[in-house]
């Protein structure tokens, strides 16, 4: 979450919370070789699990004053509102996931989330540390991040045919989710990001390679 550099937890906190984050990056890399079926059958009941907790924190003062001792240095205000209820962020991100892998053929999946995991990351370091400008919801410093690091998982994630239109749609899909994750606020954009990347590179695979087999990574699905 690309955020003023005086916004949520200290900057310390932002690197470990973020380092934390960058190891859900295993997750497009082990998916490159499983199955979808097996994908999912791993990804939901960890998903459950660690939604159950999060639920179950809010529901229980015990419970949540335990979590907030473990992880509340981790976590944002709005993440430890007890009015609000809102779930962490790991929670959203591994809602992701499996939203990513059942809705979306693998190249697709693949390149979404992990410019998620990149590209959120570079942008809230970069933006708690140098943003200066606002740039819609969020700082323009952040957002440059986040849209050079998704150029960056664009042309190093996997492809279909690697033509060179797959890599002008993975473009056009990083800035749209430049865009949105400027301006999320009220959906999480660990969910709101990779959605959008991810329909923005479907809808371009059949408007501009028509010709092309979006499902052609699926070998092993």
């Amino acid at each position: 979450m690309n955020k003023p550099p005086d916004a949520g937890p200290s900057y310390s906190a932002e690197l470990a919370r973020k380092g934390i984050h960058l190891c859900s990056l295993s997750i497009p890399v082990i998916y490159y070789f499983i199955s979808k079926s097996t994908a999912l059958s791993i990804l939901i009941p960890l998903t459950a699990l660690v939604f159950l907790v999060d639920i179950t924190r809010f529901l229980y003062p015990p419970i949540r004053s335990l979590f907030e001792l473990l992880f509340g240095w981790l976590l944002r205000p709005h993440e430890t509102d007890a009015d609000a209820r809102r779930l962490t962020g790991a929670t959203y991100v591994l809602l992701s996931a499996v939203v990513c892998v059942w809705l979306f053929p693998k190249v697709i999946a693949i390149t979404a989330f992990a410019m998620l995991i990149i590209s959120d990351t570079s942008a809230a370091l970069v933006g708690r540390k140098f943003g200066r400008h606002r740039f819609l919801r969020k700082s323009l410093e952040g957002a440059s991040a986040f849209l050079a690091s998704a150029l960056v998982v664009v042309a190093v994630s996997p492809k279909i045919g690697y033509l060179p239109a797959e890599y002008a749609i993975g473009g056009l899909a990083a800035v749209g989710g430049t865009l949105v994750e400027s301006i999320a606020s009220a959906v999480d954009d660990n969910l709101l990001v990779p959605l959008t990347v991810g329909v923005l590179m479907w809808l371009l695979y059949i408007l501009l390679l028509p010709q092309i087999n979006v499902f052609g990574l699926d070998i092993q699905s």
